[in-house]
């Protein structure tokens, strides 16, 4: 177990019965918070994060999003008419899922939607600079850009962050062998 941010982190190795190394945590957060700055929103061979929330009877919905790697969190943007929005007002548990250049990654938490204005101006400043124009609506408490997902509705759209709860990380190259959960 290691001690950090919030208390203590359970690692299992699950390739050790293959002989497979233990996965870094270190290693995925920064492949993570790597497709920020190099994955331009705009290639068709940009990263897609999956969020998958829970329909009132249970079963998953699946759906791409907008998010981003930020401070030990996953952060996601809709709109608050959307099917995403309305599964984690009734049922905030929630995974994302991504490909890195080494890993497929996969992150569970709870979505709690921020409305605090300094820090929906602080991410959509990070999907600003890494090309989608967002900026802070005028209430500060949603955001706004000149484009966004059709289904998403009109801006405002809300911020979202996913603290982690347990991750789960796959190597996919050569250099990153393994398999690995982390519970926070």
């Amino acid at each position: 177990m290691i001690s950090g941010k919030g208390g203590t982190m359970k690692t299992t190795n699950l390739g050790e019965a293959d002989g497979l190394p233990t996965i870094e945590w270190s290693q995925v957060e920064t492949q993570l918070a790597d497709l920020l700055t190099h994955d331009d929103p705009r290639s068709p061979n940009r990263s897609t994060f999956w969020l998958t929330t829970l329909n009132a009877d249970g079963s998953p919905h699946v759906t791409s999003v907008g998010a981003l790697w930020h401070a030990g969190s996953c952060w996601f943007q809709t709109g608050e008419r959307t099917r995403k929005a309305k599964n984690v007002a009734r049922d905030p548990r929630c995974t994302i899922s991504v490909a890195t250049k080494g890993f497929d990654v996969m992150v569970s938490g709870e979505a709690r939607r921020v409305t605090d204005p300094t820090i929906v101006a602080e991410i959509a400043a990070l999907w600003a600079k890494s090309g989608w124009p967002a900026q802070p609506d005028d209430s500060g408490t949603g955001i706004t850009a000149p484009f966004n997902a059709p289904t998403l509705g009109p801006p405002p759209w809300f911020v979202y962050e996913v603290k982690p709860r347990t991750a789960t990380a796959v190597g996919t190259a050569e250099e990153t062998p393994g398999s690995t959960r982390w519970r926070f």
